[in-house]
């Protein structure tokens, strides 16, 4: 078939590389515009339109799918659009331009999760289960009909982006999988049947770990938001930044927040049990191993998470 694809980040790039690998026709590539990256903001193309120029793909560069990309796609006469992670919706009026529609890829197993951070969202309440699903666009956010779904556990060490970065890959084939059936007649979608949660965009406030919560949850939360927004607490009225720990359930004493060094092991308490710090960054600082920042400490006894 002829597809539009439609991505931007490198979680896209399995996808265009498992249709391109299928025999399809990629027409047009739609991505966002080049963006500002690093300290001199240098215009930077997306890792997916990085890609496209290495493959002589056409491209198409905008913000949102307004009249302007709306042409520029319907001048590509694709069959179909696969979209995986473009960054921006849909419009209603530019759904019917394929005459297959707008086949999207979702990493979560619809109806859990409708929106832009699945992934995060289910690692932070503790599901055992993901998976991704490829379904067709219409108005509502992520609402359409299923062609297909994958499942993929979710690990104890799991952060979201490792997560991710596996269900890009399962999901390639998935959505390869789906066009092909389509293009062939094979399938159709299916009504989403189940309970309906929601995935909204990540803020920083969301990396905020409350040391009052229980041990497990700062640990879901945690893995949840790295590496974006990224965890986070104070100190001294600083914030402080945090990767992964692991659980001390041995460990009960400590005041939550409250810090303490144990042979070679840093130590936070929380709600329930402490958690162990494996990864720090202090204010103006870049990421170092935790113990390496408490041999730095002035006050050990006294140094406590706000």
């Amino acid at each position: 078939m002829k597809v539009l694809f439609a991505g931007t980040p490198a979680v896209a790039l399995p996808s265009l590389e498992a249709l391109l690998a299928a025999g399809h026709e990629v027409v047009a590539v739609l991505t966002r515009p080049d963006a500002p990256l690093g300290r001199k903001r240098v215009l930077t193309p997306s890792p997916v339109a990085a890609r496209a120029e290495e493959l002589g793909l056409p491209l198409i560069k905008a913000d949102k799918v307004d009249a302007d990309a709306a042409a520029a796609i319907a001048a590509a006469a694709p069959d179909v659009a696969a979209i995986v992670a473009y960054g921006a919706l849909v419009p209603e009026s530019a759904l019917a331009i394929p005459e297959h529609g707008w086949i999207n890829l979702h990493f979560s197993l619809l109806p859990a999760w409708r929106g832009a951070a699945p992934v995060q969202h289910s690692v932070i309440n503790g599901d055992e289960v993901t998976g991704a699903s490829a379904f067709q666009l219409e108005k509502g956010l992520d609402t359409g009909p299923v062609f297909g779904t994958m499942t993929e556990s979710v690990r104890p060490d799991d952060t979201s982006a490792a997560l991710l970065e596996r269900l890009s890959h399962s999901g390639a084939v998935l959505l390869a999988q789906v066009i092909d059936g389509i293009g062939a007649g094979r399938i159709a979608g299916i009504p989403q049947q189940g309970e309906v949660t929601l995935a909204p965009k990540l803020t920083l406030e969301d990396g905020h770990v409350r040391w009052e919560d229980p041990a497990l949850a700062i640990n879901r939360r945690i893995r949840g938001v790295t590496t974006e927004p990224g965890a986070w607490t104070t100190l001294a009225g600083q914030r402080f930044k945090l990767g992964p720990v692991t659980m001390r359930p041995d460990v009960a004493d400590l005041a939550p927040g409250q810090v303490r060094i144990d042979g070679k092991s840093v130590l936070a308490g929380t709600g329930s049990h402490a958690v162990e710090l494996v990864q720090v960054q202090p204010a103006g600082k870049k990421m170092m191993n935790a113990m390496d920042w408490a041999r730095g400490l002035a006050n050990k006894e006294e140094t406590v998470f706000e």
